[in-house]
């Protein structure tokens, strides 16, 4: 396409499980981790999770009507996923505090690699911001890494936040940097 897909962006609910299980299961989609590392939090069972642990999981908290995240839509069909919800519902490896009231956290993003370079970061970080906001959020954190890193490229690039107007606050270790978007 020469103008690049019309993204739409909603929340995963129960009523669109399958399109998020289709992109997940998909050709390079990220079926091991399921987006379940950074929900993680003291009452997990020891072991590590396998894949279906971890979809049953996410699974869960979707039947449970807590926010995960968000799938883009290309021209109607499922292409991109970011997971999003109230800080509170992840582990303490994002930034080691407590959380503050209103805080959401924006931890990783897929795009199927035939949607890349076509605007959906942006299209789904501002769909983050409007549904964060809406949900009662009144600040998006996120932890993007230097274009340059080996790992947790998942979590996005600093440059790319920055040009959408977040703000650095901080580091998670040597690659992550966390960054912050007041929302209005």
């Amino acid at each position: 396409m020469a103008n690049g897909p019309t993204w739409q962006v909603h929340p995963v609910t129960q009523a669109n499980w399958r399109d998020i299980s289709a992109l997940f299961e998909g050709r390079g989609g990220p079926r091991q981790c399921w987006c379940m590392v950074w929900r993680k939090d003291k009452d997990d069972k020891p072991g590590k999770p396998g894949a279906e642990d971890r979809r049953v999981a996410l699974h869960g908290l979707v039947q449970a009507g807590k926010p995960i995240g968000l799938l883009g839509y290309a021209d109607g069909q499922p292409v991109a996923w970011c997971s999003l919800a109230p800080r509170a519902g992840f582990g303490k490896s994002l930034s080691g505090n407590d959380p503050e009231p209103g805080l959401w956290s924006l931890t990783c993003f897929f795009i199927r690699a035939d949607h890349r370079r076509q605007a959906g970061f942006a299209a789904l970080v501002a769909a983050a911001e409007i549904h964060a906001c809406a949900m009662g959020g009144t600040m998006l954190e996120a932890y993007p890494v230097d274009p340059d890193s080996p790992s947790y490229r998942f979590s996005g690039f600093l440059p790319k936040y920055e040009e959408l107007g977040f703000q650095a606050v901080s580091r998670i270790g040597s690659r992550r940097h966390v960054v912050r978007k007041a929302l209005i």
